[in-house]
């Protein structure tokens, strides 16, 4: 059975092309990889159990099985934009809903990666254009889509200009300029907010392959989590996350309680960036990369 296993991963492995781990060496904080790059995509309103062992998921499913499945994942709070703000930024910033007028001003992974001379963007899908701030504009909607909501982001056409239309991602892999962190924010109908399950896994099917075979990849990951669920389990929800790409130790798993704190907490021990906020008291995700 274990050998059918492995050769089932190889055979995976091999379709998606993927390329060989680069640098795996280099080491951030201990036990979490120096990742060259960082893929964050978010989805909606989703508990874990509505995603993973759903036949409306296939994608999910094999993609937890293929890569690493973080098993206890948990939302903080509901509505969405707080748990955004807490995923850039270690704090829900006093927000409480979905307001598209206000802004902040605590620090958030904008302000730490440029500080450690790495690069960012946000990739949202209808994005009408680079730094638009609006409330919505067909199916794109602001509330998931955090970095706009900081003062010190608005302040700067240069770092508002990083906030762009998804469709910019593919010619940024193309010409090898992908950022070290992107946030990759779908619309509400591929986020599955608007629609089906199985419409999200499609849109997942078609666009997690050309981003995963990307030279760009090499020693990076793509981190696909829910921004809440249903239930108010931790405070928000008990979601799928998945762990996938070059720097994940296939078929891992990582089974301590972790959430949107933790996950920025890997990020920054990656990179050796200052804590934000609750990520200085949230654990790593750690065991499931490649040595």
């Amino acid at each position: 059975m274990r050998r059918g296993r492995l050769l089932a991963l190889g055979v995976l492995a091999t379709a998606l092309a993927l390329p060989a781990p680069a640098a795996l060496t280099a080491r951030g904080a201990a036990g979490v990889p120096a990742f060259s790059h960082v893929v964050v995509v978010v989805f909606e309103n989703k508990e874990s159990g509505e995603v993973l062992g759903s036949r409306r998921a296939p994608t999910f499913d094999r993609l937890a099985r293929t890569w690493a499945r973080i098993t206890d994942y948990r939302a903080v709070t509901h509505p969405s934009l707080p748990n955004y703000l807490a995923l850039v930024s270690g704090s829900t910033q006093g927000v409480t809903d979905d307001c598209t007028s206000c802004v902040v001003d605590g620090r958030s992974l904008a302000d730490t990666l440029e500080a450690a001379r790495k690069s960012w963007k946000t990739y949202a899908e209808d994005l009408p254009a680079p730094g638009f701030t609006g409330a919505s504009a067909g199916d794109y909607a602001k509330k998931h889509n955090p970095l706009v909501y900081f003062r010190s982001v608005l302040a700067s056409p240069a770092r508002r200009n990083r906030v762009v239309p998804l469709t910019q991602l593919a010619p940024d892999l193309g010409r090898g300029a992908l950022p070290d962190f992107s946030l990759v924010v779908p619309n509400l109908c591929h986020d599955m907010h608007d629609c089906s399950v199985a419409t999200g896994d499609s849109w997942l099917r078609g666009f997690l392959p050309p981003l995963l075979r990307s030279p760009e990849m090499r020693g990076g990951v793509v981190f696909l989590v829910f921004d809440e669920g249903g239930s108010d389990v931790g405070g928000g929800g008990h979601v799928a996350a998945v762990a996938a790409g070059p720097a994940v130790r296939p078929g891992s798993r990582y089974t301590a309680t972790t959430g949107h704190y933790g996950l920025l907490r890997t990020i920054e021990d990656a990179w050796g960036l200052p804590r934000l906020g609750r990520s200085a008291s949230a654990a790593p995700i750690v065991g499931i990369w490649r040595r």
